[in-house]
């Protein structure tokens, strides 16, 4: 099994190309990789800043734009109904993709940062990316040790990608 990539580009302010999309594929595979995430699919859309700033006050309540949005697809609350499928005898159920979730990056804020930081594109786009996924499998900051955390493990997948500052 492996890792899959599925992305929607619905913002006009950066050509989104095939290198950027297969770069994106590798680092999923090696975060996936180095958190034991073998089999899934995450859906990635890059957006433009009004898309995500009515995405993040809708969702999280805060009136901004942001640079990542991540909605994981196994959390689970209390009153959701398991869905049981049926199926004759002679069906056999297709196997469907364990989808972890979407992930939502804003294109014009990727690029802000990555002037301000004073790296590539490339490198920022590939940051957000991972940190998005490690919020799919759970991982948060809201303390100081969880930022270092995740923060390590977000350094440790770019640095073998080659995506170092």
């Amino acid at each position: 099994m492996s890792l899959n990539l599925a992305w929607n580009n619905d913002q006009q302010d950066k050509e989104i190309t095939e290198q950027m999309i297969a770069m994106l594929e590798q680092l999923l595979n090696l975060a996936g990789e180095a958190e034991g995430v073998a089999d899934g699919e995450v859906a990635l859309t890059f957006v433009d800043d009004a898309q995500i700033h009515e995405l993040n006050r809708d969702y999280r309540g805060i009136d901004r734009p942001t640079d990542v949005l991540s909605f994981a697809m196994n959390e689970t609350m209390d009153e959701e109904l398991d869905i049981i499928y049926e199926l004759d005898e002679d069906e056999e159920m297709e196997e469907m993709p364990d989808v972890l979730g979407d992930i939502i990056i804003s294109v014009p804020r990727t690029i802000l940062q990555s002037e301000e930081y004073g790296h590539s594109f490339e490198r920022e786009l590939g940051f957000l990316f991972v940190h998005g996924f490690l919020h799919l499998l759970g991982y948060d900051h809201q303390d100081e040790a969880s930022e270092a955390e995740m923060m390590g493990k977000q350094e440790a997948v770019l640095a073998q990608a080659g995506l170092t500052r």
